[in-house]
C-alpha cells in the first residue's frame, strides 16, 4: 500500500485545518493542543474526546470551543461538571460517540491519541470517512493493520510516532520501491545495559523513569520492556509495506536520530531533531509543508556524541516476542498486544513482576492459533479472548 501520492496529499489541506483530538488529556493529546495554541491561524480544534477526565474536558472545551466533545466512559456521562460545556457544544457518549467525532463533517484531520485497543475503531471510522488520520495509536496497526492499510488513501495516513514520522519524512526524499532497510531507533529505556537477573526486582516507579521521553504510563513501561519497539516494528511493516525482518531495531540512547532509511544504493537518510513529540504531531498537521518549530532546535555544535548498538533480545524478551508475532502475522499480533496490555497494567498495579510480563505474553501467544484478519468483530473477539487468557496467566504468576 502506497501511503504517498507524488509526495503530496491527494487534495489540498484546508486552512485552518479542522482537527479532532481523540484522547486530548493524554500526553500526545496535550502536546497536540499545544501545537494548536502555537498556530491558531492554521489549526482549529473542532472536536475533543476523553475517557473519563470530564473536568479537564470542560476546561479545554471552554478554551478551544469545539462543536462537539465525547466521553468514552459512559459512567462519567452524567458528571455534573459537564453542565459547564460551552453553549452549542454537543456531548456524545461511549465508544460510539468517539467514532462519531472521527467522521463529523466539520473535521478534516483526526488525531487518534487514545491508548490501546480502543484506538482501532476510531482509526477505522476516520479512514472510512476519508479523513486525514494522524495516527498516534500504534496498537491500531499492530492488531488491525491488515484491515486499516487498504483503507488509507495516499497522503491521508500520517504517522505520529516519532520514529514512523521520521521514516515518513525520510521517504519523502526517495521512493519506497528503492528502500532496502529501515533502521528503527530505540533509546533502550531506563534499564539499558542491565542483566536479566538484575531486572527481576525492578519496581513500577523505576520502569516509569524514562531517560529521554515524557510519555503516558503504559507506553513508558512498554519502553522499559522494549515491547514498545516491537510494536513499532509491526507498525512500520504495515505503514511502509516492508517485511518485518527489513526493520532493524537500533539502540540509540541520545534519542536525537529518530530513525533512518537505507536505500538500495547503500545511501542512508536520517531524520534528526529534539526529543519533543510536538514536532511529529505538527508535521502530521502541516504535511507536506513545515511550520515554525514548536520547540528549541538542537545546537549540533554542543550535542555531544551519538552512539548506536544492537538490542539485547534475550534480556528484553518482549521485543523478541513481538518480532515473532509480526513475522507470523494474522491475528497473532492482536493477541500479543492484548496480552501485553493486561500484563503491563498488572505490573503497574504491583501484581506482577517485571520479567513476568514477557511470560504472560508468551503464554497467550502459545495458546493462539493465528487466522487471517478479516473484520473488526474478529479482532475484538481475539482481543477479548487473549485478555482473558492473560488475566489467568497473571493470576498464576502474581507476585
Amino acid at each position: 500500500m502506497n501511503i504517498f501520492e507524488d509526495r503530496a496529499p491527494s487534495s489540498p489541506r484546508p486552512t485552518p485545518l479542522r482537527v479532532a483530538v481523540l484522547g486530548c488529556t493524554g500526553s500526545i493529546g496535550r502536546q497536540a493542543l499545544d501545537v494548536a495554541r502555537q498556530h491558531p491561524d492554521r489549526v482549529e480544534v473542532t472536536a475533543l474526546s476523553v475517557y473519563g477526565s470530564t473536568a479537564e474536558l470542560v476546561a479545554l472545551a471552554r478554551e478551544f470551543h469545539p462543536s462537539a466533545v465525547a466521553v468514552a466512559d459512559r459512567a462519567h456521562g452524567a458528571d455534573g461538571v459537564l453542565d459547564g460545556l460551552p453553549a452549542g457544544c454537543g456531548l456524545l457518549l461511549g465508544d460510539e460517540g468517539v467514532m462519531e467525532l472521527a467522521s463529523r463533517d466539520d473535521v478534516d484531520c483526526v488525531l487518534v491519541a487514545v491508548v490501546g485497543e480502543a484506538g482501532i475503531h476510531a482509526a477505522h471510522a476516520a479512514l472510512a470517512a476519508r479523513k486525514v488520520l494522524a495516527c498516534a495509536n500504534k496498537e491500531a496497526l499492530v492488531a488491525a493493520g491488515d484491515l486499516l492499510m487498504p483503507m488509507a488513501q495516499p497522503g491521508r495516513l500520517i504517522p505520529v510516532d516519532s520514529e514512523h514520522s521520521a521514516i515518513y519524512q525520510c521517504l519523502v526524499g526517495g521512493r519506497e520501491r528503492e528502500l532496502r532497510r529501515i533502521w528503527l531507533t530505540c533509546s533502550g529505556g531506563p534499564f539499558l545495559g542491565r542483566t536479566r537477573e538484575s531486572l527481576a526486582s525492578v519496581t513500577p516507579e523505576e520502569a516509569l523513569g524514562h531517560p529521554t521521553w515524557a510519555m503516558g504510563p503504559k507506553i513508558t513501561v512498554d519502553s522499559a520492556t522494549l515491547m514498545n519497539k516491537g510494536l513499532e516494528v509491526i507498525e512500520a511493516h504495515h505503514l511502509f509495506d516492508v517485511p518485518v525482518d527489513a526493520v532493524e531495531v537500533l539502540v540509540h540512547p541520545q534519542s536525537k536520530v529518530h530513525s533512518m532509511v537505507e536505500f538500495a544504493d547503500g545511501s542512508t537518510v536520517a531524520q534528526l531533531g529534539p526529543s519533543d513529540m510536538r514536532i511529529p504531531i505538527q508535521y502530521a498537521f502541516s504535511y507536506p509543508h513545515r511550520w515554525d518549530a514548536p520547540c528549541e532546535p538542537v545546537d549540533w555544535r554542543t550535542a555531544g556524541e551519538l552512539t548506536f548498538g544492537a538490542p539485547d533480545t534475550e534480556t528484553f524478551r518482549c521485543l523478541a516476542l513481538a518480532l515473532q508475532a509480526g513475522r507470523v502475522g494474522g491475528t497473532l499480533p492482536c493477541a500479543m498486544n492484548a496480552a501485553n496490555e493486561v500484563a503491563n497494567q498488572a505490573f503497574r498495579d504491583g501484581r506482577l513482576g517485571f520479567l513476568a510480563i514477557a511470560e504472560v505474553v508468551s503464554a497467550v501467544m502459545d495458546a493462539t492459533v493465528p487466522d487471517p484478519v478479516e473484520s473488526l468483530a474478529q479482532v475484538a473477539e481475539v482481543d477479548a479472548r487473549a485478555r482473558a487468557q492473560a488475566a489467568q496467566a497473571v493470576s498464576r504468576l502474581s507476585c
